[in-house]
């Protein structure tokens, strides 16, 4: 009787979610709340990551199909965004930090790209606000696909027909349609339908059947932990920021977090607070990709953030729970486009 009366409590607190969970969002400045609402409460996935100023139409999204894929958006023709971010893999490449430019590696983990327009912001320390503004990010970044300026990427696409045909498809009634600007619109326009329903869904729109007595015993289990106090909302986290080691000093402060971007003393070691959805094809985790195992980040979170050391069993059953929020990837958005030639 306990648990199916703690069972029924957590549907209404996330059905209530449902209604209200978008209204107290929160910007990349704070560390409290994102858009998700009050702490432990949850929200079940739109159809798309909608956005007044860049509105969605098939020809962006396609657009943007073709450019995520297309490595000839690096200096050397051989790094794409699904270099990093591939989406046959859950978004992610799988390595603690990605290869980019001649070699090079980067010093933060590339997260998934699903579910990411939902979020408060972009990149571990929010310097984007949109998936518009990262997606200009890694073009120009020396370490990733470094091209050399904005103007050298718009003549590459300006190079062939079918770009510069697709652009004006894809953004009627400009001038010139083929920039730098619009590449990353028609990007975040392709990103912002890469979302992935799962099982967690069902169960918030109120089938109760969909869970196993394992994962409802985790959903238990992180509730009571106090997880939820961050990691809730629509992307069950990616909503707001958190210091990283807030009830315990985290091991290694090599990386200052948000206080690069902000010069802000509160702000170090401050990153955005991961979505779990997808976690358990995500690995490796945190911004460094030191962690290995979903197992073992539930345990260090439960000791640096929480002080709350967790039982054999609540780490089994709350990484079960997380397995329910893995979601169908969108097959017919994510197939390989045949890419154009790069000169007529």
């Amino acid at each position: 009787m306990q648990f199916r009366t703690g069972l029924g409590m957590i549907l209404v607190v996330a059905m209530a979610a449902t209604a209200g969970g978008q209204r107290m969002g929160m910007g990349p400045q704070g560390h409290g709340m994102g858009p998700g609402g009050p702490p432990g409460a949850f929200a079940p996935l739109p159809q798309e990551a909608a956005s007044a100023s860049n509105p969605l139409t098939e020809e962006k999204i396609q657009l943007g199909r073709r450019l995520f894929f297309d490595p000839r958006l690096s200096r050397a023709g051989d790094v794409s965004c699904n270099s990093c971010h591939d989406l046959s893999n859950y978004g992610v490449d799988g390595k603690p930090v990605s290869t980019g430019h001649a070699g090079q590696q980067g010093t933060r983990n590339s997260p998934t790209v699903y579910n990411s327009a939902l979020h408060v912001a972009q990149f571990w320390d929010g310097r984007a606000p949109d998936v518009e503004e990262q997606a200009k990010g890694p073009v120009m970044n020396p370490v990733e696909m470094a091209m050399d300026s904005s103007a050298a990427v718009e003549r590459r696409m300006r190079s062939t027909r079918f770009y510069r045909e697709a652009f004006q498809a894809a953004f009627p009634g400009e001038n010139e349609p083929v920039t730098f600007d619009n590449m990353a619109r028609a990007i975040g326009a392709f990103e912002r339908v890469l979302l992935t329903p799962s099982p967690w869904d069902r169960f918030l729109k109120g089938d109760r059947t969909v869970l196993t007595a394992e994962q409802h015993q985790g959903l238990m289990a992180f509730r009571h932990a106090g997880c939820a106090a961050c990691h809730s909302g629509v992307g069950v986290g990616g909503g707001s920021f958190q210091r990283l080691g807030v009830a315990k000093a985290w091991p290694k402060t090599e990386d200052p977090g948000r206080f690069a971007v902000t010069g802000r003393e509160q702000d170090r070691m401050v990153f955005k607070v991961p979505s779990l959805r997808n976690a358990e094809k995500t690995a490796p985790y945190f911004h460094d990709g030191s962690v290995a195992t979903l197992e073992e980040a539930i345990r260090k979170m439960a000791e640096y953030q929480l002080n709350r050391p967790l039982s054999d069993r609540d780490v089994r059953n709350i990484s079960s729970w997380l397995q329910a929020l893995t979601g169908e990837l969108p097959a017919r958005r994510i197939t390989p486009p045949q890419l154009p030639p790069l000169e007529d």
